[in-house]
């Protein structure tokens, strides 16, 4: 049950030279440079539109990209034929070698869409690979797609008894969401005034980001996206193996439709994926480990005392030393135990020098030590409101790991909607979603129940990192246009990194981190991207 986009006759001609397909959810890139692919996808987390209607709108009338003569220029009646002569050398060149790394020397461009943020995370779980989410916080989800809102109604639930009240109870959340998003953007004018100097274009991207921040509680997880990947062969390999063996209907039937695109594009890459002796018995592997934890983790009984919204597990009380030895490894002829017992003679200020020599003058967060940050590593664990784990999800380089969604952690409630006097229905809808969490449960297990939960309610999770992604995301995390939720995680991590571990040296390196309160945050933001475009409004 998927919203089939219209497209007329003339429109579907030319889509059909640039995609894959043009009436299903998932459809790939073909015959266009990789700049505009980049520039699609760039465009498409901040647009309500699919990717075909925005490469109609935005992008196929532009004589400056080329597009109309790449389009003259192909055959209709086989515009892949140049790709199987390439195909059929893969495949013997793969043949001859039977190495795995072949598999990392070709990709694709691929999007999925009206996929549930339970997809999303299932896709972007893998860490060589590209993504570009839809974002709650540059539009509006307050728009129906064809007649209904923007959820997904999962396969497991479609034809049951709990049907009509699921469609019920997304219906109010997403009738709740739509007026309070719009008091919040009217609250917000009237407190922040458009400063001045200040383009109309960016104050209402800046009130727009504020007042979607503070309503994308009550989105439910069943809330849809679009989902732009670029990967290698091998990238989408893992990634459909691991959807084959997913406990969600969602996942295995977008894994489905992942593969035949891909089949168009490089069916050499992944030929091994539904073959029953390779992929088939790899998913075989996945469900069986998921089945066996599954059993083992419910045997276990403790009390699930509250505990903080981020705690700092696990650390090494050597860290300085060995950042300070690994920092000068690479401008040494010693040996790494060598530096290692030098910098234990060092006394702190000595090692606390040589971290800062190593850090340089910094001029931006984009500025990072080298490789010896990553000789330490500090782990978190994280109970924080779902909307603000999906952002930090995204850092996928380091090891983050998740428990189901559910209701038992509770739910955030913005100040701002206490302000306003909304309270009492942010707090009604969250019990209502809690009650269908639980029949849904009852029904169809806790896999399925989760696409009743609001962003609001909280996840726990774990988060790994050594020193140097520790600078990348708390640098990035706390900057003046991040969420105020997840600001907060990230400001707290560096506080556990210089005050519970003693780090000091490593963490008054990290010199972005920014723990300051802002108004209007998003506003320096776009104020360049004005600059950029020569001005706005």
């Amino acid at each position: 049950m998927y919203y089939e986009e219209p497209f007329s006759t003339d429109e579907r001609a030319v889509l059909g030279r640039f995609f894959t397909n043009t009436d299903r959810p998932v459809f790939g890139l073909v015959n266009l440079p990789e700049v505009v692919k980049g520039a699609l996808f760039a465009r498409y987390s901040r647009t309500h539109k699919s990717l075909r209607r925005l490469f109609l709108d935005e992008f196929y009338d532009k004589p400056e990209l080329g597009v109309g003569a790449i389009a003259a220029a192909i055959d209709e009646d086989d515009p892949l034929v140049g790709s199987r002569h390439a195909e059929r050398l893969y495949d013997r060149v793969f043949g001859e070698y039977g190495d795995d790394s072949v598999t990392q020397l070709g990709g694709a461009h691929l999007a999925c869409e009206q996929s549930s943020n339970l997809l999303t995370k299932v896709l972007e779980w893998g860490r060589l690979a590209a993504y570009l989410e839809q974002s709650t916080r540059y539009i509006y989800y307050d728009r129906p797609l064809g007649e209904q809102y923007r959820y997904n109604v999962p396969p497991e639930v479609r034809g049951s008894p709990l049907a009509e009240e699921y469609r019920a109870t997304m219906d109010a959340l997403f009738d709740l969401y739509s007026s309070l998003v719009g008091e919040l953007r009217n609250y917000y004018e009237k407190q922040f005034p458009r400063p001045e100097g200040t383009t109309t274009r960016a104050y209402n991207a800046t009130i727009r980001a504020k007042a979607c921040d503070a309503a994308r509680g009550l989105l439910p997880a069943a809330t849809t996206s679009n989902v732009g990947i670029f990967g290698t062969g091998q990238a989408y390999e893992a990634l459909l193996i691991r959807m084959q063996a997913h406990p969600l209907a969602e996942a295995r039937e977008y894994g489905v439709m992942i593969l035949a695109e891909l089949r168009q594009m490089i069916p050499s890459f992944v030929k091994r994926v539904d073959l029953p002796d390779r992929g088939g018995a790899w998913s075989g592997y996945f469900s069986d480990v998921a089945g066996r934890m599954g059993e083992i983790a419910s045997g276990i009984k403790a009390d699930a005392s509250d505990r903080p919204e981020v705690t700092l597990v696990d650390w090494d009380p050597d860290a300085e030393i060995k950042v300070a030895a690994a920092a000068l490894y690479a401008y040494s002829e010693l040996s790494d135990d060598q530096l290692l017992e030098a910098a234990r003679r060092m006394d702190p200020g000595e090692r606390a020098g040589v971290i800062r020599a190593y850090a340089g003058d910094r001029l931006n967060r984009r500025h990072k030590p080298g490789r010896g940050m990553e000789r330490v590593s500090y782990r978190f664990d994280v109970k924080c409101d779902f909307g603000s784990f999906r952002d930090l999800q995204r850092h996928r380089m380091l090891t983050l790991e998740w428990q189901r969604l559910g209701p038992s952690h509770g739910y955030a409630t913005p100040d701002v909607v206490s302000e306003i006097g909304r309270e009492p229905e942010w707090d009604v809808a969250m019990g209502r979603a809690a009650e269908l969490h639980g029949k849904l449960a009852d029904a169809f297990g806790s896999d399925v129940a989760q696409y009743a939960v609001p962003f609001g309610y909280r996840i726990r999770f774990v988060m790994q990192m050594n020193a140097r992604e520790a600078f990348h995301m708390l640098e990035l995390r706390t900057a003046p246009a991040g969420h105020a939720d997840y600001r907060r995680v990230c400001q707290e991590m560096h506080r556990l990194i210089a005050d519970k571990a003693g780090h000091r040296a490593i963490a008054d390196a990290m010199k972005f981190v920014d723990y300051d309160e802002y108004d209007l945050g998003r506003i320096d933001g776009e104020r360049r991207t004005d600059e950029r475009n020569e001005g706005g409004e």
